[in-house]
């Protein structure tokens, strides 16, 4: 008799999937179906670069985790130190505004304007990497990467030798000057040539233009040492500044690059699918870039006023909740928001205790980014964004 079509198929035919029909015409076993893999990337022995990411439930316990995580971190920034103090008398010493005792002047003279400037610092580099990150689609884009960071330094180290500025206020206009004139150059340069905006090439100009800007900073400071005397240490990155005021003076240009930012979320998810769909989908490009590049001199230029060049906070982060979080620029920016200052405060932590007398908190930062970097160079994954 010929089967129909609606008959199984005969003995020991496979059936589309690969899988062997029994020769007793049965369906097919608990263990053989075991035996197939669900997807190809579950093949054994075969390595991926897929990132393990998060739906929306699992982005909202990775926020609340980041929180808990920053809290933690506000909490051994104000307790560990030269000075140990327990946790009961940092309380204390924050309610009762106690600076009586040496605890309480420790705290308020030392220990909270350093968590603060952890706090502002923090997510302003981890802010301004993602927008980099976004604007060129190159996951290797980082503000000290691409020279923001030294342009701004190198804009405070003239403006205080050439033209005799000092203080806060004129450093932190000298530093926002800097980060605009770096942006605008490298992207320029980058962008320059029938390639447009490679990825690699807008690498190398940023790095090309950070050496030069540092080398002028480094001649400047040997031309005039005695003026750069109490500034060795912020030109590594530093989170040692002397009372509340500088960071609160930085708060409201970091408050506005952050909504810039923010702002810009929706349009760079079309802009990582390219300029054209991005402009078919009604995305005013030249409107979405000028506002992520005010948004990254804001948070750059004020941060580094406050702290100096700090590198690799601006990569690391914004990596990492990208890995886990998908494309999405609004979680991105959000979460990188909160994971800068809890990298920035734990290395801060580190910095002190590392040796006698501490270490600039820059020189953790680029120890522990370094590895970071070297990684994504080799990712397979890396230059896609």
């Amino acid at each position: 008799m010929t089967p129909s079509a609606g008959v199984a198929p005969p003995r020991g035919r496979a059936v589309p999937g690969g899988q062997a029909t029994p020769s007793d015409g049965s369906a097919p076993s608990e263990a053989a179906a075991a035996q197939e893999p669900a997807d190809a990337t579950a093949l054994p022995g075969i390595e991926t670069d897929e990132p393990v990411r998060v739906g929306g439930a699992g982005r909202i316990v990775l926020a609340v985790g980041l929180v808990l995580l920053l809290a933690l971190a506000i909490l051994a920034s104000l307790c560990i130190g030269d000075r140990q103090i327990p946790p009961g008398t940092v309380l204390r010493a924050l309610v009762e505004h106690d600076e009586s005792t040496i605890d309480g002047r420790v705290v308020w003279g030392s220990r909270v304007p350093r968590t603060l400037g952890g706090l502002v610092v923090g997510a302003a580099m981890a802010v301004a990497g993602a927008l980099v990150q976004s604007l060129t689609r190159n996951p290797l884009a980082d503000p000290g990467i691409l020279g923001v960071n030294a342009g701004s330094a190198l804009a405070v180290a003239a403006g205080t030798s050439l033209l005799g500025i000092a203080g806060m206020a004129g450093q932190l206009w000298l530093a926002l000057v800097g980060a605009l004139i770096a942006t605008v150059a490298v992207l320029a340069i980058g962008a320059a040539g029938r390639s447009g905006g490679d990825p690699v090439r807008l690498t190398l100009s940023g790095v090309a233009f950070a050496a030069v800007a540092s080398g002028f900073t480094t001649a400047i400071t040997l031309l005039d040492p005695a003026a750069f005397d109490a500034m060795r240490s912020w030109a590594a990155g530093s989170l040692s500044v002397r009372g509340l005021g500088p960071s609160l003076r930085a708060v409201p240009f970091i408050v506005v690059g952050l909504l810039a930012a923010l702002m810009t979320a929706r349009s760079l998810n079309a802009i990582a699918l390219g300029d054209d769909l991005a402009a078919t989908l009604g995305v005013r490009l030249r409107r979405a870039r000028a506002i992520g590049i005010l948004g990254i001199t804001l948070c750059c230029g004020a941060a580094t006023a406050i702290a100096g060049p700090i590198g690799f906070v601006g990569l690391m982060v914004p990596h990492v909740v990208r890995w886990a979080t998908g494309p999405n620029q609004g979680w991105i920016l959000a979460l990188s928001a909160l994971g800068g200052p809890v990298l920035l405060l734990a290395a801060d932590v580190v910095a002190r205790i590392a040796a006698p007398g501490g270490l600039p908190v820059g020189v953790v930062t680029a120890f522990l980014g370094a590895p970071v970097l070297i990684a994504m160079v080799r990712s397979k994954a890396v230059s896609t964004l």
